[in-house]
This record gives structure tokens, sequence and C-alpha cells, in this order.
């Protein structure tokens, strides 16, 4: 499966110096928080695939205009051609914000979500604006990361952790990606591919799964073979 991620900072190549095809063969684009509505909307109808997001601690406006043709995974586990994929948005807190957390609060929400990833079986990907302490974050207040993040990545062991929040700008010495046990974390500042091959997630006959408002809701499934899956 290749995706696109993004977050922090459109991507002029992407944006403004876009040409026809520039995004074709992408399966599913992610986006890691703090980008433009706009852009988000541009990107998923130039690759005529899935985009899926959660909030940066920027992204307020969303509530008034939404990503058209987006969808939001903050505080949702979905499938998408049997990837399993959990969405944790926002940062710690460090000044008022719709999109800030305290550490007790992102425990609070990941407690929330145990019985999803129990019935779904673990997740392969997750995906957060902000990185997990001591992978990734820095030092300052707004940019340090989330001990809950850290844990559930010694919990479930997913392959992948993708987040945004720090930018790759803000130090040379900052890495693209770092490997945590068995997840490989990628900075998704401004824009990255990931190629996630086929072995490492379910057969693509298996559609998109749906955790909203607590309950499962799976796409293109007859509703009587779902009702005795589950």
């Amino acid at each position: 499966m290749k995706i696109l991620v993004i977050s922090d900072e459109e991507s002029p190549a992407l944006w403004d110096y876009y040409t026809p095809g520039k995004l074709s063969g992408y399966d599913l684009i992610l986006s890691c928080g703090d980008l433009k509505s706009e852009y988000l909307s541009f990107l998923v109808t130039m690759a005529r695939c899935p985009l899926l997001y959660v909030h940066g601690n920027h992204d307020e406006h969303y509530s008034i205009h939404p990503p058209a043709g987006c969808d939001c995974i903050d505080d949702k586990l979905v499938v998408y051609n049997g990837l399993r994929i959990l969405g944790l948005g926002g940062c710690r807190q460090y000044h008022p914000g719709q999109y800030q957390y305290s550490e007790r609060q992102m425990e609070r929400r990941i407690r929330r979500l145990r019985f999803h990833l129990w019935l779904a079986g673990g997740v392969d990907l997750v995906v957060t604006h902000a990185p997990a302490q001591g992978l990734g974050d820095a030092d300052d207040p707004a940019h340090m990361g989330f001990a809950a993040l850290r844990k559930l990545l010694d919990q479930y062991r997913p392959a992948y952790m993708l987040h945004g929040h720090v930018h790759l700008r803000y130090d040379h010495l900052l890495s693209r990606s770092i490997q945590y046990e068995n997840t490989t974390i990628i900075n998704a500042s401004g824009h990255f591919t990931v190629e996630i091959p086929e072995k490492q997630h379910s057969p693509k006959s298996h559609n998109r799964l749906i955790w909203k408002n607590g309950a499962p809701r799976l796409e293109d499934e007859d509703p009587a073979k779902l009702k005795k899956r589950l």
C-alpha cells in the first residue's frame, strides 16, 4: 500500500506547482495535522483516494471550515484495505486550546479505545499530531511528547507510528524516521511517502471498518454479515 503522509507545512510541489498525475498511484493519504483545510481538500480531489486526518493544535478552524471530502479519525479505529489505523490528534497542553491535552486526558482517550483495539486484534498504524515521549519530541513545553503514547506503543507494538508537530526544519539533526522496538516512527512534517508491504496488513478483500460514536460501521458489506461476524 502506497501512502502519502503530510503534516504541518503545505508543500508547494503538491499545491502551488502541482502538475496532473503527480498524486497518481497513492492508495491513501494520512494527515497528522496543522494544515489548511483547503490543502487537504485539494489533495483528496487530485489524488482520488481517501484522505484521513487527525487534528493538530492549530486546527480549530476545521470546526467552521472542515476539509471537504476528507474523514477525521480522531479517537477512532478504522480499517482500510486491511490496515488497522488509530487516530489520536492534538498535542500536550501549553496554553488554552481545543486540541491540547494533559497527560491524564490523553490516557483517558486511549483507555476509551481499548475495547475497539481488542475487537480489532490490535493496530498496525498509529496517526498522531504529537510524538511519543522521548521518541522524536523536543524539550520545550510546546513540543514535549506524551508518555501515554509511548505506553501505547509498548502495549500494542504497531508496525508504524506517524506524527507531526515537531517540524524537521527546527533542527538539522532531527531524523525523518526512527525505530523503536517493533515500530517505525515517521515524522510526517511536510510530506513523505510510505510504502507498506502487503504482508504487513490484511488482504484487500477486507473493507473499511469505521468506529464511529462507539459503534462499528462497515462500508460495502452486507449489514447481516457484519452483525453475524461481530
